[in-house]
């Protein structure tokens, strides 16, 4: 758009010395730069489309993303975790086709699901680490059940850790790195596709901001970025999971401890320890409340996971813990979180 503006001035310039086309001229300019967006947007929309999905299971509804022509389809961990039917309509409509789960990522909220038999246009999945606050990008998914539907807006954030919350067999997830845009995204577009004017996609939106519990904020939403997809995908399509997550962990099972006193969360118990793991090497142990991780206190699981999530395999974390009564402060050397 930058180069119609200045062609713009470059009229208005000449203008000076034949009058009207002194007004005119940088109005025609403007009108030409909005047609060629608009016809931008109408192309992009006519291009990815036909490669976004609704995913219907006994559980809800969702989106999903075209990954390649063998029928694989990329979607969100929690539209489809638990479900015991999965139902695949293209955006054109259509007869709806049977989907089967071929993996799932929890951690990061990601899924494939396969269909048989059907004509599939694959998306292109561009580079999210490319991504700038302000570009455009427009969200196309089934929100409330409306099939092939579009939103636009912009980056609004880069590089955020956000948490989802439990939701039926889902167990959560914090997702890092994760991009932050202003296009409207509602119940149902979870899966979709999040796309540049390119016409690639850089995100899987996947979240609402809360403005208060039970109702959402409106335009900000996250989406699992692109480059996640692209490091998940393969693996759960060749090995149906992850065999390498590329996140950080400490080596236990915990759960959230609640002061019973006051009804807060006061820490995060040990459940188990994985023989061998950074965490057993360190000396923790079953029964230890996990308070503070490298100084940043920790009251529940997701905490913790947001803190891990921040770092990587190899680093090393201090881990405050309370024992007995006791408060001490242990190096543990961070592993790779094992995939499921």
């Amino acid at each position: 758009m930058a180069l119609p503006l200045l062609a713009g001035c470059q009229q208005t310039r000449t203008a000076r010395h034949v009058g009207s086309e002194r007004t005119t001229a940088p109005a025609m300019s403007v009108a030409a730069s909005a047609a060629q967006l608009q016809r931008q947007f109408e192309q992009v929309a006519r291009t990815v489309l036909p490669s976004v999905v609704q995913v219907t299971t006994d559980q809800g509804e969702g989106s999903g993303v075209i990954y390649d022509r063998l029928g694989h389809i990329v979607t969100n961990a929690h539209v489809v975790e638990g479900a015991s039917s999965i139902k695949v309509t293209q955006a054109s409509g259509g007869k709806p086709l049977t989907g089967r789960l071929v993996g799932l990522f929890s951690p990061d909220d990601l899924a494939v699901i396969k269909v048989d038999g059907a004509v599939v246009r694959p998306a292109v999945f561009g580079d999210s680490a490319r991504l700038r606050v302000g570009q455009i990008v427009m969200a196309m998914g089934s929100p409330l059940g409306l099939t092939g539907s579009v939103t636009d807006g912009i980056i609004s954030g880069i590089g955020r850790t956000v948490t989802a919350e439990q939701e039926g067999a889902f167990p959560g997830a914090t997702i890092s790195s994760a991009v932050q845009t202003s296009a409207a995204i509602n119940p149902g577009n979870s899966g979709g596709a999040l796309v540049t004017l390119n016409g690639q996609v850089v995100g899987i939106p996947t979240l609402i901001a809360a403005a208060s519990p039970g109702r959402a904020a409106q335009g900000i939403g996250f989406a699992v970025p692109s480059n996640t997809v692209r490091y998940i995908v393969p693996q759960l399509i060749e090995h149906g999971r992850v065999t390498n997550s590329g996140r950080a962990s400490l080596g236990v099972t915990v759960a959230t401890v609640i002061d019973q006193a006051t009804g807060d969360p006061a820490g995060v118990g040990v459940i188990s320890v994985i023989k061998g793991s950074g965490a057993a090497k360190a000396g923790i142990h079953h029964g230890d409340v996990i308070v503070t991780v490298n100084g940043t206190p920790t009251p529940t699981q997701a905490d913790l996971a947001k803190m891990l999530a921040q770092l990587k395999p190899g680093d090393t974390a201090k881990v405050t813990l309370l024992r007995g009564g006791s408060r001490r402060t242990v190096d543990v050397r961070l592993e790779v979180l094992p995939g499921t």
